[in-house]
């Protein structure tokens, strides 16, 4: 059977992509939704009408049997997945194609393709699930190179070794979310880390970026999984020995953490591993205004009560998502154990909730056939008349608005390819700050948002239909601040959406530099960023990572343009 085939521009399966039929009817959905939107549907271009640069250089025979050179392997690997990538594709410019796709099937063939690079002065860009929405994966290369080539890791995705002892696994770079859980399912394990991409995107990835995932707080990051990462450089292997923690000196783990594909090709890691849960519990919680439930999520954070999930979700999300009606902020709160009931910890959680005038109707609780909590409600009858059943008597059914915006927040990647069918800007950004520059930041970055999405859609932000919507989530949070995550919704104009929204990315990004925050908490820096990035590090820090780059890649040859720029001894400026 052939192969399915992801999408050469956008998100997901060429099997999953609307029909024009099926487009027009999503279209007109959304445009009578929005009250904004073009009435007629564009199509993507075809892979067959696309124009692709011809390759620079051709890949060697000896490595022949393991590259692709056909347009769709080119296409397909020329962008990741932000909003200017998926309109980019959409129409059919890759202004940037990798002139071949190599995907090797072990180490051994990984070295052989860096030495070849090296030798060839061709820029080495490893790719995982290619989601990034940074500029991450795209060869857009600076002087002194002649070609590129994607280092595409997906044969690299088994399970390789569990340790049950230690409860940690073995795992190769390019096994994707869900088979890397079903792997790990079969031992009773999980990894537990679900970012929005988990879809598509592999561990390799998430290593090489930082990215978040599932838990709001205490593990937020890929980085708290991580017990040691084994990368191929061009000047050698680079291992860490499996350490439960060590104070010996810098960490090399944390060097390729991050890393974004400068330092090397990661090709497997030991990540710290957990036991299936079988105690859950979770509610939605509402709050008259996404302040009140700010200071409440602050002192869940503060309480050292490690919630598994404690995302806040401003009332025009909320609605826009169905979870809720738009009039009140909704927190989705929940707690999870492998070991033990967490029924008092999300009861004290609620406790806080109501001090901070939070309604719920029910809590919805998971527990082994017979343990504590099976089945049971946030302190029965009580919780139903003391926090918020409607008029009519009738409770939502526990857990409902989690489980729709849960749903809502899967499925935004495939919703985006629609927008842009629809006429309509669809982009996110986020950062992170500490909880008494909060109030500020908000206030600052959504009137610079504000500003520049009327500037250049000619339509102001606001609640009601026809207008632009500006949302705003905490994605994790911390007992000294939240990772806050805007998403934008307005009006596009056929042909400029990419000018539109770098004037809207530009604005806020001027405003993070400024009031101190990160560029980025959890989409990492590619070359998007690349110019708030280098403000907001230190200046001895760039030039010891410069300095890190020159001895494992002497060349310069791995994803050149990404979070430093060295020169390379012997190379052209």
């Amino acid at each position: 059977m052939q192969a399915r085939r992801r999408k050469h521009w956008g998100w997901g399966y060429e099997d999953e992509q609307p029909s024009p039929a099926e487009l027009r009817e999503q279209g007109a959905a959304v445009a009578a939704y929005l009250g904004f939107g073009e009435a007629e549907i564009e199509t993507p271009l075809p892979l067959e009408r696309v124009t692709l640069a011809q390759p620079r250089v051709q890949p060697p025979p000896s490595l022949a049997e393991i590259c692709a050179t056909e347009p769709h392997a080119r296409a397909s690997h020329a962008l990741g997945k932000s909003y200017r990538d998926v309109v980019s594709g959409f129409r059919g410019h890759f202004e940037h194609p990798p002139d071949f796709v190599a995907l090797p099937r072990d180490e051994r063939d990984v070295e052989a393709l860096l030495e070849w690079c090296e030798g060839e002065r061709v820029a080495a860009v490893p790719y995982g699930g290619g989601t990034s929405v940074v500029g991450g994966v795209e060869p857009r290369l600076p002087g002194g190179c002649n070609g590129a080539v994607s280092i595409d890791l997906s044969r690299l995705d088994r399970l390789l070794e569990v340790d049950e002892v230690s409860r940690a696994a073995r795992i190769q770079a390019g096994a994707t979310g869900p088979a890397l859980e079903a792997a790990l399912a079969r031992h009773g394990l999980t990894l537990r880390h679900f970012p929005q991409s988990f879809e598509l995107s592999t561990l390799g990835g998430w290593i090489a970026t930082r990215a978040g995932g599932h838990f709001a707080t205490l593990w937020t990051h890929i980085d708290e999984m991580v017990e040691s990462v084994r990368a191929i450089a061009p000047a050698g292997v680079w291992e860490s020995r499996r350490l439960p923690g060590s104070g010996a000196g810098p960490s090399p783990d944390r060097m390729l953490i991050g890393s974004e594909g400068t330092l090397g090709v990661i090709t497997e890691a030991w990540m710290r591993v957990l036991p299936r849960p079988r105690y859950r519990a979770q509610a939605g919680v509402r709050f008259a205004d996404f302040r009140a439930g700010a200071d409440c999520v602050r002192q869940i954070a503060q309480a050292d009560l490690h919630p598994a999930n404690c995302r806040l979700i401003d009332a025009v999300e909320a609605g826009l998502t169905g979870a809720g009606d738009g009039s009140h902020a909704l927190l989705v709160l929940g707690f999870e154990s492998a070991d033990h009931d967490v029924d008092p910890l999300i009861d004290r959680a609620l406790a806080i909730c109501g001090e901070h005038g939070g309604e719920w109707d029910q809590v919805r609780r998971v527990a082994p056939e017979g343990g504590a909590g099976a089945g049971s409600r946030a302190g029965g009858a009580h919780a139903g008349a003391a926090h918020g059943s409607d008029a009519s008597g009738q409770s939502r059914q526990a857990g409902g608005s989690v489980s729709t915006w849960r749903d809502a927040f899967m499925q935004a990647p495939y919703l985006r390819d629609t927008l842009v069918a629809s006429g309509v800007l669809s982009e996110t950004f986020e950062t992170a700050t500490t909880w008494e520059r909060f109030p500020t930041l908000h206030e600052r970055l959504t009137a610079a948002a504000h500003e520049a999405i009327a500037q250049t859609t000619g339509v102001p932000c606001g609640p009601e239909r026809g207008q632009a919507h500006l949302t705003c989530r905490f994605t994790h949070v911390y007992p000294d601040g939240p990772a806050l995550y805007y998403t934008v919704l307005a009006p596009a104009r056929r042909g400029e959406e990419i000018e539109q929204w770098q004037t809207i990315k530009t604005a806020v990004s001027d405003v993070l530099s400024a009031e101190g925050a990160t560029i980025t908490h959890h989409h990492a820096v590619g070359r998007d960023h690349r110019f708030w990035y280098d403000r907001q590090r230190p200046d001895l820090f760039a030039a010891a990572l410069r300095g890190a780059k020159a001895a494992v890649d002497p060349h310069g040859i791995m994803n050149p343009g990404v979070l430093v720029d060295p020169v390379p001894a012997g190379w052209s400026s």
